[in-house]
């Protein structure tokens, strides 16, 4: 098994060798010394195996090593001659061009080691007549330095690099292998990267003819005959390019299709079907980076919950190297994660591992642009000609979004104008929180919305009647997720969300003589029905919000709604007694102009203790309930409730049954149990013994 993983191998290829890094620097030096460049040879890099032996070489055709150089960038663990470089042409004055050297840490060749038993590096600079050769092994403390005399290993410019990999790692040198590693990690090197392959061609070869076949045409006078073929396949080493040189995120985006990206976006991330929106930009002043964001057409299924933010959506390079696609959370939050794309940095370093991520405040200044940028691509879907784009985009992403109105309070206002709803006015198309603003009555103040579990619940919610009078547009809330999401971003354009479904629901036309004589007609009925339901609401009030409907159970201003009581049930894992507390602040209102209402206020004050006006309470409080989207404590008791009032109202017609007893047999039993005949009971005097008395 090997010990080695791919991405540190292909490092170990491109980067430990600093093969680009030579022929960056070869290409800049040749500007002021263009001899270095005379004897005709192409920049490039070529990658041979030998997979029988385990042998890997790498030659590049850059500037090369002389005899002192190798001592000193190769003789010295953590000696970087790029970084050397780098620093004179930072202190030169002269230094004008930009150069995208790499390998900027010196422990990047010795990196090999981990690999290779032996290492040799065979280095001809054009600076030098003589090619040197640097020998080293991995248990060995010491190097030598040879000078190379056989004329089969010479070189005209550059380096080569061969390793001799350890017994566990020899699978690495496969020509497949290789190019495969090439592929995925140095695509984008900005040099042409050859690899030593197999390749093949058809052929047609005439078969031998068989000598017994051949007497028999001379036998038969045949003088002529059609030759058999068969077709073969040539076996042939030679060099394929397995790179592209110029990444598309480094061209300008006004040069490069739409065609072109979505090419891209379909091979680099494996889809069928085009992207949504792409977003090319580059960022530059504190942090440097490029990058490509994609939306995608669909959302992803299986393990790419929006749970899990763990996705390989993002690929990072960092100088064009590929670094990883294996992140959690540190370029984008959990609720964009469905965001695909790459990121190129020249800020970041290339041995950068996840604590680096965590902690780097590079990342940290890249993660929010990027989450900038991708917002203004999302909101360039709402602006899109074709209104389905969006539709789209929120059946697959909604969800997402809204996530983000819980998590990331930063972004309120840009998350705001994305999302959308039903709504009163509006239950086939969902529309945007702009749109509702629009629509506000010019003295309406709030947004108003309802959380059910459906549109038509919503629709036929009792809370609606007055709004609906006043042709007040109510958000329909029937997500899930949407109740959370609304509350925690509390308001839209400076103006607040309201659930209607709370208790002292203001719609801004109080009439406050009204309302006191109201209250003082029906002050008494609120104590008597308070005093029937005792702790079952907080309080009973007159309502402001009826028309139709005899009564309403609203939320209590810090208690849950009835929808949110019902998503806290379903938890696998809650907390029986925060139900309880919160059950205990729903607000009894009742309509006092509703005949029952009024019927129920005659009874409080001539018949307060008849049971049947009690019951009429209790009956009155499990319909109002049901009404406003909570769960009667005992269906049970409800259903034998509504029964005795059905017979009640049958009985002057079809039925002889009393009311009283049908309310007899309504009791329910206790089970197990029952209750034994009530007979008198026979007196007995004792007998006395023998049978007489």
């Amino acid at each position: 098994m090997s010990t080695c993983p791919a991405w540190l191998l292909s490092n170990i290829l491109l980067i430990g060798s600093n093969a680009s890094d030579a022929l960056d620097k070869l290409r800049f030096l040749s500007v002021t010394e263009p001899n270095l460049l005379n004897d005709g040879f192409d920049l490039d890099i070529r990658i041979q195996t030998d997979k029988d032996n385990g042998i890997i070489t790498l030659t590049d055709t850059g500037i090369g090593m002389t005899r002192q150089e190798l001592v000193d960038c190769l003789g010295t663990i953590a000696q970087s001659g790029t970084a050397k470089f780098l620093k004179a042409l930072k202190d030169s004055k002269d230094a004008g061009a930009d150069s995208n050297l790499i390998g900027q840490f010196g422990v990047g060749f010795y990196s090999a080691f981990l690999v290779s038993e032996r290492v040799e590096v065979s280095t001809k600079s054009p600076k030098s007549d003589k090619q040197f050769v640097w020998e080293g092994e991995a248990n060995s403390s010491s190097y030598t330095i040879r000078e190379e005399t056989d004329p089969a290993k010479l070189i005209p410019r550059g380096t080569r690099l061969t390793l001799y990999l350890k017994r566990d790692d020899k699978g690495f040198a496969h020509p497949e292998k290789i190019q495969k590693l090439v592929k995925n990690y140095s695509q984008f090197v900005s040099f042409p990267i050859y690899t030593w392959q197999e390749k093949g061609y058809t052929k047609e070869v005439e078969l031998d003819e068989d000598p017994a076949e051949a007497n028999k045409d001379e036998h038969d006078g045949t003088t002529e005959k059609k030759k058999k073929t068969k077709t073969v396949v040539e076996r042939y080493w030679d060099w394929e390019l397995t790179n592209e040189t110029q990444p598309i995120w480094l061209r300008n985006p006004k040069e490069v299709t739409t065609d072109e990206y979505n090419v891209f976006y379909k091979n680099t991330f494996n889809e069928y079907l085009e992207p949504l929106a792409s977003s090319h930009f580059t960022t530059e002043g504190e942090v440097e980076f490029r990058s490509i964001l994609y939306v995608p057409s669909i959302a992803a299924t299986g393990k790419d919950d929006i749970v899990n933010p763990k996705t390989k959506n993002i690929r990072l390079y960092v100088k064009r190297v590929f670094i990883s696609d294996d992140f959690d959370g540190e370029l984008f939050p959990r609720y964009l994660s469905f965001i695909k794309g790459v990121v190129d940095s020249n800020d970041l370093p290339l041995n950068v591992s996840r604590e680096i991520l965590q902690e780097s405040r590079i990342v940290r200044i890249m993660r929010k642009r990027l989450v900038r940028k991708a917002f203004d691509m999302i909101l360039g879907i709402t602006m899109s000609e074709d209104k389905d784009d969006y539709v789209k985009f929120w059946e697959n992403f909604g969800k997402h979004i809204k996530l983000g109105c819980i998590e990331d309070r930063e972004n309120h206002k840009r998350i705001a104008p994305l999302l959308r709803f039903f709504s009163s006015q509006s239950e086939e198309d969902m529309i945007s929180l702009d749109e509702y603003v629009e629509n506000m009555k010019t003295d309406q103040k709030d947004i108003y919305y309802i959380a059910a579990d459906s549109v038509a619940s919503a629709r036929n919610a009792p809370f609606l009647e007055t709004l609906a009078e006043k042709d007040i547009e109510v958000l329909f809330l029937v997500d899930p997720i949407d109740e959370v999401a609304i509350q925690n971003l509390k308001s839209f354009k400076e103006k607040n969300f309201v659930d209607i479904s709370k208790e002292d629901l203001d719609l801004g036309d109080k009439n406050e003589e009204k309302e006191k004589e109201i209250k003082e007609e029906f002050g008494q009925t609120c104590d008597w029905i308070k005093k029937r339901l005792a702790d079952k609401v907080a309080s009973v009030q007159i309502s402001n919000r009826l028309r139709s409907s005899p009564c309403v159970l609203a939320s209590g201003k810090f208690g849950w709604s009835a929808n949110m009581e019902r998503l806290m049930k379903a938890q696998t894992v809650g907390d029986p007694s925060s139900l309880e507390f919160m059950r205990s602040r729903r607000v009894f209102e009742i309509n006092p102009e509703h005949p029952i209402i009024k019927t129920l206020n005659a009874a409080c004050k001539s018949s307060p203790n008849d049971e049947e006006a009690l019951r009429a309470i209790d009956l009155l409080y499990d319909a109002a309930l049901i009404s406003s989207g909570f769960t009667p404590e005992s269906p049970a008791q409800f259903g034998g409730k509504i029964y005795e009032m059905m017979n009640m109202a049958l009985l002057g017609k079809w039925g002889e049954t009393s009311a009283n007893e049908f309310h007899q047999q309504q009791q329910p039993e206790n089970p197990g149990s029952h209750v034994p005949e009530i007979v008198e009971a026979e007196v007995v005097e004792p007998a006395e013994a023998g049978g007489q008395k």
